[in-house]
Formats: structure tokens, C-alpha cells, sequence
């Protein structure tokens, strides 16, 4: 595939994650110590249809990205984003929250949230083209392509901060892997609950058609205001947390 992204007539260069970027997250490390150097996948970040709409965009803090992860193993893994986590609103005791969509192929967003140095929460989303998946606050989250089509997905995420690497780095990755045999714990973290399967997010809560590119929510941005504002939206993420 040509790394270079058309979005709207405008040619956008990726941010490439090289596969010894994450060698702190694998969980075969056997196999990466001898592996070649290759490229995993592509970030397109900062996109936007015309002027007028990012300078929208802008205004409301926002930011709209494209993510291309090709298919491949990592070893024994299969092929998946570093992982973060957000950092507190200012004077906020709630992180920021995101807001994917998997525009081709197949996503595993797998979602968890900590207490200190407790697993209190493990959540996989099981995506195809046209889903929906808000990551709520206090969740870290990776995105793996477990199919053997290109995944191509985007975000909307508040463009006042910076994720954070490093927890997910420090426990050798998420709490589970995900194997060519299915999901295997992590070790590095103690007394891992099970994973729970929730369904995409129903877009009738972002005013969405099913199916409908959610850049169009740039025509009305205030619909993304829980991207800046999550502390004014428990309730929905509550809502989200219980749709299984």
C-alpha cells in the first residue's frame, strides 16, 4: 500500500509505528529480538475537508486522525496499536475520553481500566466498517487486527493533551494479548478480571445513522463536546459501560 493518505484532495504523510517501537508491549519477545525492523502501521493526524472546517475543528479543540493497521503476526500476537491512556481534564478528576470508527476491515478495541495496581475492568469491542466505539474515560485501550484485511479506522479525541505510553509500557503491555489461539493474560498484572464483550456504541447517541462517517459530526462539533467536557457526562458512559 502507498503510505501516503488522500483525505479530501488533501495528501497527508504518516507517523509510522516501527515494530521495535514496541518492543516494551509484545508478548513475543522471543521472537522480536531476532525480528527485522519493519514497519506496522501508519497515523494520519490532523485531518480536515476544507479550511473552513478546520478551522472549526480548531476552535472546539478537536482533532480528527485516520490510523491504517495492515495485517500481520507479531510472533505469535497478532498486530496491535502501543496502547494508552489519557490524562485528567484539568481541574477534573476524569480523562479524557475518544471516539473511534472502523472505516475498512475488522478491530478488537480492547479497553481497561486501573486502580492503582489493579485490574478493576476489561472490556473487548468487536468492530466491522461503520461501527462505533467510544473509549470512556479511566479506560487505556489498544486496537488490535486480529483479520487478514487491512484495517483502516479513524478517532475524534480532544487535541489538548498527550496520551500516555508509559503504564501500558511498564506492564509489558495490556492485560491481555490476543494469540492466533485466543486471549491469553498478562502476567505482569495480578488478579486480571475476565474479559467482558461489549457491543459498538449505538450512533443514535452521537445523532448517527448507522453506518454514517462520523466526520460528518463536523458539521455540528458540539455533538463531541463529552471529548472535551467527559466530567459532565457520567451518565453516558455509564450507559456505554453497561451495553453488553
Amino acid at each position: 500500500m502507498g503510505k501516503e493518505l488522500n483525505f479530501f484532495g488533501h495528501i497527508k504523510k504518516p507517523d509510522i509505528r516501527m515494530l521495535h517501537d514496541m518492543d516494551d508491549v509484545l508478548y513475543d519477545t522471543e521472537w522480536s529480538r531476532t525480528a527485522k525492523n519493519t514497519e506496522l502501521y501508519y497515523m494520519y493526524r490532523d485531518l480536515y475537508r476544507n479550511e473552513k472546517e478546520h478551522e472549526a475543528i480548531r476552535s472546539q479543540q478537536l482533532r480528527y486522525d485516520i490510523t491504517v493497521i495492515p495485517p500481520q503476526m507479531l510472533g505469535k500476537e497478532y498486530v496491535k496499536t502501543a496502547g494508552h491512556y489519557h490524562p485528567d481534564v484539568p481541574g477534573a478528576s476524569v480523562s479524557y475520553a475518544e471516539l473511534y470508527q472502523v472505516l475498512e476491515g475488522e478491530a478488537n478495541y480492547l479497553l481497561q481500566r486501573m486502580s492503582e495496581e489493579n485490574v478493576e475492568d476489561v472490556v473487548v469491542v468487536e468492530a466491522k466498517a461503520g461501527d462505533i466505539v467510544m473509549v470512556p474515560p479511566g479506560y487505556g485501550h489498544i486496537t488490535i487486527n486480529s483479520s487478514h484485511k487491512t484495517l483502516k479506522m479513524a478517532n475524534w479525541v480532544c487535541s489538548e493533551f498527550s496520551s500516555m505510553y508509559d503504564p501500558i509500557k511498564e506492564h509489558s503491555g495490556a492485560a491481555y494479548y490476543l494469540l492466533g489461539t485466543g486471549y491469553v493474560g498478562n502476567p505482569q498484572y495480578t488478579n486480571i478480571p475476565p474479559i467482558r464483550y461489549l457491543k459498538p456504541t449505538d450512533p443514535s447517541m452521537l445523532g448517527l445513522a448507522k453506518g454514517e462517517d462520523m466526520y460528518d459530526l463536523v458539521s455540528d462539533l458540539s455533538k463531541l463536546d463529552f471529548l472535551k467536557n467527559p466530567h459532565l457526562y457520567s451518565a453516558m458512559f455509564s450507559k456505554l459501560l453497561a451495553n453488553e
